[in-house]
């Protein structure tokens, strides 16, 4: 039987360390056969794990003849594991373990070097910790999971379910899957990735800077289709002038700035009311519902009407 180790660390996510608890304990072969064992494993025999504290039954020589290793995340993400952690994950690697973390439980594999020259995700606020902690890492923060093959990595919270039933479906097939999806009421497939979750603040008006007066008239007027000529002609400026001075306060160019200010509005109006895709794109001046769903869908990853399923 196939077995899974659920490493429990110091300051884990207990939603982290559940889900796969859960998720492998229940799955059922065609037969009624059990498809995993599972064991949580940890460094010592009590894990402090927030609100609580844990007893593990298994220390690490748990992962040693484990099928799949699962990393949980922590609520200390930039504390790298013990010397004995370190060396207990290297070891199952090398002997061709599937390992898998969920969450910031990705920071705990990259520090052991798995991950190096991997492409690999984690929750999306801490993505850019992540990248700048681990360059030797390829962060991708807009996917709910990554398969390396040996090594697998997702995003925060329900995308861990999203991992385990994707491990589930490969080992077993579809239909111990989809069965598996059922009992956690979660669908085999999400569409679209974790950038839908992600929080588009709106553009930064740098208050008190020269370009404050002409944001705030951009923001009054998102429904007008406004060139860089004539946005420059209102501030009183050439276009080449323009573009540095928006380089220079806001980061950004002042289209750059448009587009994102305008898919931000659009997003609080499929909360909110129900005009549809057509009206809304006219609303926050894209000049076709084509060029509307084109840039909505790079900005958030899915589409202008998966997002109002998921968030309206």
């Amino acid at each position: 039987m196939h077995t899974v180790a659920v490493l429990a660390l110091d300051h884990v996510i207990p939603f982290d360390l559940s889900t796969p608890i859960e998720v492998f304990s229940r799955t059922r072969l065609p037969d009624g056969r059990p498809g995993y064992r599972v064991r949580v494993c940890a460094e010592r025999p009590e894990v402090a794990a927030g609100a609580f504290t844990l007893r593990a039954p298994w220390g690490l020589e748990g992962l040693r003849d484990a099928d799949t290793v699962i990393v949980p995340g922590t609520a200390t993400p930039g504390h790298g594991p013990s010397p004995a952690v370190h060396e207990a994950l290297r070891t199952a690697a090398a002997e061709g373990t599937r390992i898998a973390s969920i969450c910031s439980g990705t920071f705990t594999l990259a520090a052991t070097g798995l991950l190096d020259g991997l492409r690999a995700t984690t929750h999306w606020a801490a993505a850019g910790l992540l990248a700048r902690a681990h360059p030797a890492v390829e962060v991708d923060p807009d996917v709910l999971y990554v398969d390396n093959g040996q090594i697998l990595t997702s995003a925060g919270a329900a995308a861990g379910l999203d991992l385990c039933l994707y491990m589930i479906r490969r080992d077993h097939g579809s239909a111990v899957a989809a069965h598996a999806a059922r009992l956690s009421v979660m669908p085999l497939e999400r569409e679209g990735g974790q950038a839908q979750f992600i929080v588009h603040d709106y553009p930064p008006t740098p208050r008190g800077g020269a370009l404050e007066p002409l944001l705030d008239w951009l923001r009054d007027n998102l429904g007008r289709d406004l060139t860089l000529a004539e946005i420059a002609a209102h501030a009183g400026m050439s276009t080449r002038t323009l573009i540095r001075r928006f380089r220079e306060q806001t980061g950004t160019t002042p289209l750059q700035w448009l587009h994102r200010a305008r898919v931000h509005q659009a997003q609080h109006l499929l909360e909110t009311t129900e005009h549809t895709v057509e009206r809304i794109a006219a609303q926050v001046g894209f000049g076709s519902p084509t060029a509307f769903r084109d840039r909505f869908k790079r900005t958030t990853g899915v589409s202008p009407r998966a997002y109002r399923r998921t968030f309206a």
